[in-house]
């Protein structure tokens, strides 16, 4: 995933399923290109990780980047 900011990270979140461990960490602006590995794992038939994990992963995705960009929105609004 790119990122202007090698050491901006707007969110990392990781599912642990028995001995796999499953790590997503996305820079700010970059949320898409982490729901799309979460994407790609799901699709993997050799990876322990589904379309549910997918979902919640993602939505935690999500759930980030809409604080994220309130925070922007109030910062502008106040600043």
């Amino acid at each position: 995933m790119k990122s202007n900011s090698a050491t901006a990270v707007a969110c990392q979140l990781s599912l642990v399923k028995g001995r796999d461990r499953f790590i997503v960490r996305c820079t700010p602006r970059d949320e898409e290109a982490a729901i799309a590995q979460l994407m790609r794992w799901a699709e993997n038939p050799d990876l322990d990780f589904v379309w549910f994990d997918a979902a919640v992963l993602s939505r935690q995705v999500n759930q980030q980047l809409m604080g994220r960009l309130s925070s922007e929105e109030s910062e502008r609004d106040h600043g």
